[in-house]
């Protein structure tokens, strides 16, 4: 996969872009609603991606030999499904060929951030612990839904 091809499975969820919390004690991670420092809430993107690591210290590359090894990816992260084999969802925008299928399901934070980490305390990021990034929102799972999938035919046996 070259560069490009592999920055395109970013689907620009901005799940990745959420504070974690880790228990020092269990190694267990806690996703919160508050975002980094960089993420812009109205694109769900970077607001300077490309020299993100050297502003935000703890920004992780996600290269082919990161997505490897990193265990909080969200499930509906496209470098995870491609590390684990699976199919893009039907709303990912290289299936769709659109950005507004990730938002119509239910994968972006798009209204969904409490703000960022530089409005709050480390203490009061306990309050913002949240479990939906961490899950598939209904119906968002699969590889067709709704209007892309085809009809399903009924299978009747010979009496």
């Amino acid at each position: 996969m070259t560069g490009a091809e592999w920055e395109s499975l970013c689907d620009g969820c901005g799940r990745c872009c959420l504070v974690k919390l880790e228990d020092e004690d269990s190694g267990a991670i806690a996703y919160t609603d508050v975002a980094c420092r960089l993420f812009d809430a109205g694109s769900c993107r970077c607001s300077d991606y490309p020299n993100r690591s050297e502003i935000v210290a703890d920004c992780v590359r996600l290269t082919p030999e990161a997505v490897e090894s990193i265990g909080w990816l969200p499930p509906t992260c496209a470098y995870r499904l491609v590390r684990e084999g699976k199919d893009l969802p039907f709303w990912h925008p290289l299936v769709s060929g659109t950005r507004d299928t990730v938002v119509s399901a239910g994968i972006s934070v798009h209204g969904r951030v409490a703000g960022l980490e530089t409005e709050f305390g480390l203490f009061e990021l306990v309050d913002h612990i949240v479990n939906w990034p961490a899950r598939w929102p209904r119906g968002a799972k699969g590889t067709q839904t709704g209007a892309l999938a085809p009809a399903k035919r009924a299978r009747t046996r010979p009496k």
